[in-house]
């Protein structure tokens, strides 16, 4: 990879999928430009990079595809400030750049192989969770039974639902998709993430739960989780809102003896506990 971590890639912006009702998220599909940042790129499932744009800043932004999609990143950014507004507003063709792959993501290749895993995700923060399922469908025999817990405040703000429709059609992966209310046309699930979890009660016996989304979601997911025997190392969670230059050197992602960027995004619940309360 890069030797300078500071110097972004150059990359292109090869397709663009409007991914919400309101138009506020959108998944960026983009190409390293030259071919040995391609062939040498690679990343772990929970890692994140930062996107430039020239004249507006930089960002950091989970990476949404996953090792497997080979010769492109995707980018699931949600619209809220000047860099983001600015990348909406870009179309195909348009030059950005890409600063990574940075964290630790999840330990996909070593701890959590052999183990059952559930996936829980709110909202926005699906994307780097998205990357991780699918590395563990590429992979299925590595795993055992794969349970996926998602939730959006409505249907039409549920991401990636061409796959989340396939998903639910496979024999080995159980996939629960909520919503926080009823909705016209809506026949599937409706309640909040922590309430279906309780509902699912995943069995903790040999298994890892990776969850990712607001923090107010984790908080009420882990009383469920107690309640039917999870224990704190067995639970890994992104601090991904925590997430700023990159590389620990600002200091923004500092949270008592740890830096977000550079020692996470991801810890496992045992780890977090020990950090002034974040969750």
């Amino acid at each position: 990879m890069n030797p300078n971590p500071y110097l972004p890639y150059p990359a292109r912006i090869e397709g663009i999928t409007i991914e919400t009702e309101d138009g506020n998220i959108k998944t960026y599909r983009l190409v390293l430009e030259r071919d040995e940042d391609r062939a040498s790129w690679t990343h772990v499932p929970g890692q994140f990079a930062m996107l430039s744009l020239a004249g507006k800043g930089e960002i950091p932004i989970g990476i949404a595809s996953s090792p497997e999609e080979r010769g492109y990143l995707l980018f699931t950014v949600n619209r809220a400030g000047v860099v983001t507004t600015a990348l909406h507003q870009m179309t195909e063709g348009d030059r950005i750049g890409v600063r990574g792959p940075l964290g630790n993501g999840f330990p996909v290749d070593t701890t959590l192989k052999g183990k059952n895993i559930v996936i829980i995700a709110g909202g926005f923060a699906f994307t780097t969770l998205r990357a991780t399922l699918l590395y563990l469908l590429a992979h299925r025999g590595d795993y055992g039974k794969i349970t996926v817990i998602y939730g959006a405040r409505t249907p039409g703000m549920l991401l990636y639902r061409d796959e989340l429709a396939a998903w639910g059609k496979r024999d080995d992966l159980d996939l629960y998709v909520t919503v926080d209310r009823e909705a016209p046309g809506w026949t599937g699930l409706v309640g909040f993430v922590p309430t279906i979890t309780e509902k699912v009660a995943p069995s903790p016996e040999n298994a890892a739960a990776l969850i990712c989304g607001p923090p107010i979601m984790i908080r009420f997911t882990m009383p469920p989780l107690e309640k039917i025997g999870w224990s704190d190392d067995q639970v890994y969670l992104s601090m991904e809102n925590r997430m700023k230059c990159g590389l620990g050197v600002c200091g923004h992602c500092n949270v008592g003896p740890v830096y977000v960027c550079k020692d996470g995004p991801v810890f496992t619940r045992k780890e977090v506990k020990r950090l002034p309360a974040e969750y």
